[in-house]
């Protein structure tokens, strides 16, 4: 619901998506993240694949920022069905100390990518934001787990051309799709982790930089599930880079 005074944002359609077809594409894959910003959890991709020959406007869907929680969830099993493919990849807190932000975003997009490849081929991908942090790099990841061990190499990730949109969540169905199914399935991991962390508010918070968060991580220290390079208590902590990035 739209709060009273507040003017209700346009829907998102499928014009742009649709401009692509002039370069001979059909299959579009709508990208966007969430989690960026989050202190715990995972960064999540979102995908979801429309068919420009075959797809409709669907109602209801729109950034998932500005949606309720019950709003989203009841849109997830309408996007799967309205999609030719859908999935969601996940980084998680270790792969973003470990690869940075930017390499932990492709990873976890190479897990959707590869997801969605067993059912289609996307001809172009449309990716929320100004920067191309979705396309495959010359080499694979390769990052140390906790116990020493080198975690496998990353799949070769997407390959299809990238075209970056400023506030495609709001304007592309696709990408505001993809937005509704990644925020949804991170809300849920971060709920079922509250329930053996109860200090951190998980379940509230998501995992992001509220007051209680902080305060909390300051009285019983991070879990294996912070991100440990990044400022998480209301106090500095040595050796501590500010990698904190909104979103």
């Amino acid at each position: 619901m739209t709060a009273p005074g507040r003017k209700r944002s346009a829907a998102p359609t499928l014009t742009v998506e649709k401009s692509l077809a002039a370069d001979g594409h059909r299959y579009i894959a709508g990208c966007d993240e969430v989690g960026r910003g989050a202190l715990a959890g995972p960064v999540s991709v979102g995908i979801v694949v429309v068919d420009l020959d075959a797809a409709k406007g669907i109602r209801g869907v729109r950034d998932s920022k500005l949606l309720p929680p019950a709003d989203r969830e009841a849109l997830v099993p309408r996007i799967r069905r309205w999609s030719v493919a859908s999935a969601v990849g996940h980084a998680s807190a270790a792969e973003i100390d470990a690869l940075g932000l930017m390499a932990a975003l492709r990873a976890a997009g190479s897990r959707a990518w590869a997801s969605v490849l067993e059912t289609v081929t996307p001809d172009a991908v449309l990716l929320d934001g100004n920067h191309d942090w979705l396309s495959a790099r010359s080499q694979g990841l390769l990052f140390a787990t906790g116990d020493g061990e080198a975690a496998p190499v990353e799949p070769a990730g997407c390959t299809a051309p990238v075209h970056t949109r400023i506030k495609a969540d709001l304007k592309c169905l696709s990408v505001a799709a993809a937005s509704v199914l990644a925020k949804v399935e991170r809300d849920a991991l971060m709920v079922s982790l509250a329930a053996d962390h109860p200090a951190f508010g998980w379940d509230g918070n998501k995992g992001y930089a509220t007051e209680g968060h902080r305060a909390a991580i300051d009285a019983v220290g991070p879990s294996a599930y912070h991100r440990k390079t990044w400022r998480l208590g209301s106090t500095d902590r040595p050796c501590a880079a500010h990698l904190e990035s909104g979103g």
